[in-house]
């Protein structure tokens, strides 16, 4: 079993204990609407919201919000860069993708 598979089926296990759901409501429209979100209205609200208080939001937020906006424009390499500099910051569990971002960019500059 992959890793990712255990994890979809803990998450599964842990959200539905004792019958229901145990995400908060903000949590799930959040993941509901950043899933379905264009990178240009994905990368606003990041700027925005880390502009006002750079730690308010969580890492997997963070990782999530980048991760889909780097899948929607994957030859641009200023948000690569901004995805592997929020990365960097993290680590070190992420510093390897963070590494693959930065290089993927300056591929995509030369």
């Amino acid at each position: 079993m992959s890793e990712l598979d255990q994890s979809t089926r803990d998450m599964i296990t842990s959200v539905y204990e004792d019958g229901a759901p145990k995400i908060p409501d903000a949590v799930r429209d959040f993941i509901e609407k950043i899933t379905f979100a264009g990178p240009e209205e994905i990368l606003s609200v990041l700027r925005d919201v880390l502009a006002d208080d750079w730690m308010a939001l969580p890492v997997w937020a963070r990782n999530l919000a980048y991760r889909l906006a780097c899948l929607q424009c994957p030859d641009d390499p200023a948000l690569l860069r901004e995805a592997a500099a929020d990365l960097l910051c993290f680590g070190p569990d992420w510093d390897e993708a963070a590494e693959a971002l930065k290089a993927r960019a300056a591929q995509l500059e030369s």
